[in-house]
């Protein structure tokens, strides 16, 4: 019984770990349609959705099912409670993909970035892409210190964030709707970094049984 309820358990994370290769899927080809203004890529993002939420169910599933039946206690019960949230969490990040394809597909075949944000947007990508990556390694990994790293990589969306309202607030030759685009698309990202923090500290919760300190070198 132990040896399959610590299966389960694998299989919880190996569950977790394919959701956050789909998002990562997600953002990559949701910023792709949005720069080439590529209808029929912002539709196989917004339809490759559903099987992120259907994974998400699978896991809050399989967890709920756990503690029905096998009462956990101390790190297991860390490790049921904490993947209902990280799916959550994770399910979040397609959602935000999702809406950035929305937006390109409202604006196909045009672009809705002017070309003057198309290096931000494409930066803050490529960092929403690193933190997902570090996302699903520390879930694999069960390893603290990844987990705080994800923070630090996040600090960098932060900064990009500002650079799209620095800009909106300097000279700002596009219109309203371009503007309101830009400030979306910004808030986006932003948020698809700040759930891949709370997955980290999801983890840090799950190894230390503590959201950790400052002076242990982690932090919240």
């Amino acid at each position: 019984m132990r040896d399959a309820f610590h299966e389960d358990l694998d299989k919880i994370s190996d569950q977790l770990v394919d959701m956050t290769k789909l998002v990562g899927t997600a953002l990559e080809r949701a910023t792709a349609a949005l720069l080439e203004g590529d209808r029929t890529i912002a539709e196989s993002v917004i339809a490759a959705d559903d099987d992120i939420d259907a994974l998400r169910r699978e896991v809050d599933d399989l967890a709920v099912d756990l503690l029905a039946r096998q009462q956990p206690v101390a790190t297991d019960l860390r490790m049921v409670v904490t993947a209902m949230h990280m799916s959550s969490d994770i399910e979040r990040m397609g959602d935000l993909a999702r809406h950035i394809a929305k937006v390109a597909r409202m604006s196909a075949p045009n672009v809705a970035v002017p070309e003057n944000l198309r290096p931000i947007i494409a930066e803050m990508a490529r960092v929403g892409e690193r933190l997902v990556q570090a996302t699903g390694d520390a879930i694999g990994s069960k390893d603290v210190y990844a987990a705080v790293e994800i923070g630090r990589i996040d600090d960098e969306m932060d900064e990009l964030h500002k650079k799209v309202f620095t800009t909106l607030l300097g000279d700002w030759e596009h219109g309203m709707e371009a503007g309101v685009n830009a400030t979306l698309l910004s808030r986006y990202y932003e948020r698809y970094g700040d759930h891949a923090v709370a997955v980290a500290d999801r983890i840090v919760y799950l190894v230390t049984g503590r959201y950790g300190n400052p002076d242990e070198g982690l932090t919240r």
